[in-house]
């Protein structure tokens, strides 16, 4: 009978300590960021979709081998911007080629890696790159303003 409760009281303490250990993490999820870009003319400062220098239908994102990339444009209320949310979930590396009516406006290469340390799963950008264009980063919105022109 002895032999019986010692093996019965190590998984009673293994199942207690696991409880445990899930109690003190909970649900623990950060999405990666989203890419989101506005088109600006570099002399006059205005959005290019807003002034009507171009157009929504014509936007394509493509990978390195000219696939389309799916993308969302936010036309609501003329905000008028451009939203790459399919990077960063899982560990990869892109290089896109953002397109108007086939006419390359940028690149954009990033290398991201999905981590999961101290109960939450989270992306690090190791890189970000956009090439072939002058653009800056808003650090309170999170938007690239691309300049155009």
């Amino acid at each position: 009978m002895k032999n019986l409760i010692f093996p019965f009281f190590i998984l009673a303490i293994f199942f207690i300590s696991s409880c445990c250990y899930e109690e003190e993490c909970g649900e623990c999820f950060s999405p990666p960021n989203y890419f989101v870009f506005e088109l600006v003319d570099s002399d006059m400062g205005e959005n290019l979709f807003t002034n009507g220098t171009f157009n929504s239908d014509d936007i394509e994102v493509l990978d390195a081998s000219d696939h389309p990339i799916e993308f969302t444009f936010i036309g609501e209320n003329e905000i008028n911007l451009i939203e790459i949310n399919t990077i960063g979930w899982q560990t990869e590396i892109v290089n896109y080629r953002i397109n108007i009516a086939s006419e390359k406006l940028f690149d954009l290469y990033v290398d991201a890696k999905r981590l999961y340390e101290d109960c939450c799963s989270f992306t690090r950008y190791n890189e970000i790159e956009i090439g072939n264009v002058e653009f800056s980063l808003s650090t309170e919105t999170g938007i690239y303003t691309i300049f155009v022109g």
